[in-house]
């Protein structure tokens, strides 16, 4: 039996694509290893440039979004309340509304949205201005050690990226669960016992628990994945610029394998 020799070329360009993707992921685990491991030294937040660039990046990113995304929030949130609302009553399934309510908003669109939000207008368009800023000193022949980048640089954007999410979800959650009392009871205080005793009855001490882990890996793959991900060099040893939609892509696939796993815990 005769073997064909060399392999065919799309074997060969797959093989090389497999390779070069994981390398990639590679990188960005432990970059994002690293990344952890500065966030829990306390050196990492001592006065000085290193503390101005980190107070500098979490207010950059998370002051700016706070405003425009509690409203568009407020405004999905007050649609698919009225949506669930009115359909319930059609149906007389009116008890159900609440859980529903706050199953499908508070513990699944929104973190998920926050993450969304925050990866779109700061953690990638963050990232990609980082990599032009590392090309460019590239070019003018000033090469970066590796902890001066990590410290000055990764750490500060990965800190703020993370904060951002986690303090969006929350916020824009009490907003949710607000505009559910006051759609659900109306402006009376009367309905506040069956209220909280039906959000008491969705959160168990279980579903908490996988919420807050949701939460906590959103955030973590929107402040680590984009920015390790620009502090790799290319097969050149450069810093070329990168498509947008394949580091979306990226995080997009992080973000779902987390949301696929808390709904396999939440639901099965």
């Amino acid at each position: 039996m005769k073997l064909d020799w060399p392999p065919p070329h799309f074997l060969v360009r797959w093989g090389r694509q497999a390779r070069a993707a994981w390398l990639s992921w590679w990188h960005v685990i432990l970059i994002g290893a690293e990344i952890l491991w500065l966030a829990a030294l306390p050196s990492s937040y001592r006065r000085g440039p290193q503390r101005t660039a980190v107070l500098t990046h979490l207010v950059q990113a998370t002051l700016p979004q706070v405003n425009s995304f509690l409203v568009l929030s407020a405004l999905v949130s007050l649609v698919l309340i009225r949506i669930v609302v009115a359909t319930a009553s059609s149906y007389g399934l009116s008890q159900y509304a609440l859980e529903v309510l706050v199953r499908t908003l508070v513990l699944e669109l929104i973190p998920l949205y926050a993450a969304m939000y925050v990866a779109l207008r700061y953690a990638l368009p963050g990232a990609q201005d980082l990599r032009r800023h590392l090309a460019g000193q590239l070019r003018e022949g000033q090469e970066v050690e590796h902890q001066d980048l990590l410290r000055s640089e990764l750490l500060p954007r990965a800190l703020g990226a993370g904060l951002s999410v986690m303090m969006l979800a929350g916020l824009s959650g009490v907003i949710a669960l607000v505009l559910t009392y006051i759609n659900v009871y109306g402006l009376s205080p009367w309905g506040l016992t069956d209220y909280t005793r039906g959000v008491g009855s969705v959160f168990t001490p279980a579903v908490s628990l996988i919420f807050a882990l949701k939460t906590l890996f959103f955030s973590l793959a929107v402040a680590i994945v984009p920015f390790a991900a620009s502090a790799q060099r290319d097969v050149q040893g450069r810093f070329s610029r990168r498509s947008d939609i394949s580091e979306f892509a990226r995080l997009l696939s992080v973000i779902l394998i987390v949301e696929v796993i808390s709904l396999v815990g939440n639901y099965y």
